[in-house]
């Protein structure tokens, strides 16, 4: 390809759309408005097939190539793909500073204090996140209360190598980075022989880097649920020793990895490692205590209830919040049981754990009213559904987080199927936006295949009253004014709108 001017390339300083449709010769990167700089074909065939890149993200690589930026895949992505899974983003990695990179891309927006971050914005809200090399943090451990170094990272913005960048990293299999341009995965830091191995080890002393950042614990038990990986013997321990350094994260920090270990696909084995290091006792301290307090039928079924949820998430069903934390809320009990005696309700597990997690950990208060409000319905599904109630609460707004959870519940005890299968044709039916489409009496439920109306529109069609027509005598109303009745006198108004005074004036 001709060598472009400097003005020229200026000129035109965003990628073309029209790029996407040119053939791309394999191992070489598509040709692009702004072209990187120009260098010898590999020798060897890339180590990943160019068409399981994401385009998006090499347009990013090439922009800051042609800007003589080093730019590389790294992390998850390069993860997934040499075990041949689909990753779910992609993500870059350059010597780049946060602001040379917004002023490299006009659809950049900068993210975050602790880590800075850039997000390069595509069509259809697709998100390229690209980061800074980055090294450990000169200075950061300061003496605590024993007199002790403190290793808590509370700042993560000094800028680094490559190779420093990979070391800082916290489990190996994430420390690796995919030269696009050579096709040559760099590994720095061992992760492709613990791949090999599906093994999660720290990089690194797991003492150190523990401390560092004690939600790398969390991350270590996702990770290797979600890859069906071991955790190294050393990794473990040092999880272990510290796990009451969980404590001292924030809890909105917290939460978000909880979700994202229910999330995952494997969270019935996550929970058995969260409990086995010691951690759920410091980030779910009620969950822990009714697991050691259950016999070993009720931790069976709280596991089995977590499988039958991983079954969901890998369907690739919408799971909500409200249904992840139900998951484990519902195994404390009720969550909105009936008013004790004297006007008090009793105190329940669940209701301090969510109420805990409202007001610590940031959890959405809407989240948690949709956890007590979908749980609270499990008592009427169990019932088949019947007429006008069923199709009452098919039209609540929390009705397929209840759904989901019965579903759960099916799965998990193997009881209940042929009701479930009964809620779902009536939400197929009735629909969640029709919750009272045949209020009136007598009125006949529409066929297969027949549209169901809504209950505005058959209050707007419905004819107006005719007591005579029924044969019912006419009932006169009464109105109440300052709390004492009044009647009406006189025959009423004539057909022509005459008044009241005149009528008694006729008369």
């Amino acid at each position: 390809m001709p060598e472009r001017s400097r003005t020229s390339a200026l000129s035109q300083p965003y990628p073309s759309e029209d790029d996407a449709d040119v053939e791309v010769a394999p191992g070489r990167l598509p040709p692009l408005a702004l072209d990187p700089p120009e260098e010898p074909p590999p020798e060897h065939p890339p180590e990943i097939p160019p068409e399981r890149l994401d385009p998006e993200a090499l347009k990013v690589i090439a922009r800051l190539r042609h800007m003589h930026h080093q730019a590389y895949l790294v992390g998850g992505c390069v993860r997934d793909l040499l075990l041949g899974h689909t990753p779910k983003d992609f993500d870059v990695a350059t010597d780049a500073h946060p602001g040379e990179v917004r002023a490299t891309f006009r659809n950049c927006r900068l993210i975050g204090r602790r880590f800075r971050l850039a997000h390069v914005y595509f069509r259809g809200g697709k998100v390229i996140e690209v980061a800074t090399f980055r090294k450990n943090p000169i200075g950061v451990g300061e003496e605590g209360a024993d007199g002790e170094a403190d290793l808590l990272i509370t700042r993560d913005n000094v800028f680094g190598t490559a190779e420093e960048d990979a070391v800082r990293r916290d489990f190996t299999v994430n420390g690796l980075f995919y030269d696009v341009a050579r096709g040559e995965v760099i590994d720095y830091v061992g992760g492709r022989a613990d791949l090999e191995q599906n093994r999660i080890h720290t990089i690194g002393d797991p003492e150190i880097r523990i401390q560092e950042d004690p939600v790398r614990s969390l991350r270590a038990v996702r990770f290797a649920s979600r890859l069906g990986f071991t955790i190294a013997p050393d990794t473990f321990e040092a999880m272990r020793r510290h796990a009451g350094e969980l404590a001292r994260c924030a809890p909105a920090r917290v939460l978000e990895e909880i979700f994202k270990i229910l999330r995952c696909g494997g969270s019935a084995r996550a929970f058995q490692l969260l409990r086995s290091c010691g951690a759920l006792a410091v980030v779910l301290p009620a969950l822990s205590a009714a697991l050691e307090g259950w016999e070993e039928a009720g931790r069976h079924a709280f596991y089995a209830h977590l499988s039958a949820l991983d079954a969901m998430v890998r369907s690739g069903a919408e799971v909500s919040e409200a249904v992840l934390l139900a998951a484990l809320v519902m195994h404390l009990g009720v969550v909105a049981p009936p008013k004790a005696p004297g006007g008090g309700r009793p105190a329940r597990e669940s209701d301090e754990l969510l109420t805990s997690l409202v007001s610590s950990s940031r959890l959405p208060r809407r989240v948690a009213e949709r956890v007590r409000l979908a749980l609270g319905m499990q008592r009427h599904l169990r019932e088949p559904p019947r007429g006008r109630r069923a199709r009452k609460m098919v039209g609540h707004s929390y009705f397929g987080d209840a759904l989901h959870i019965l579903q759960i519940s099916v799965q998990a005890t193997g009881q209940g199927g042929e009701v479930l299968e009964l809620w779902r044709r009536s939400k197929a039916e009735g629909g969640e936006k029709h919750p009272h489409p045949f209020a009136q009496a007598g009125a006949e439920e529409p066929t297969a295949g027949e549209e169901t109306p809504r209950s505005d529109e058959l209050a707007a069609a419905a004819p107006p009253e005719n007591p005579e027509a029924t044969g019912e005598p006419r009932r006169r109303r009464r109105r109440r004014r300052g709390g004492r009745r009044r009647r009406r006198r006189g025959p009423g108004p004539a057909e022509g709108g005459t008044s009241h005074s005149s009528g008694r004036a006729a008369s």
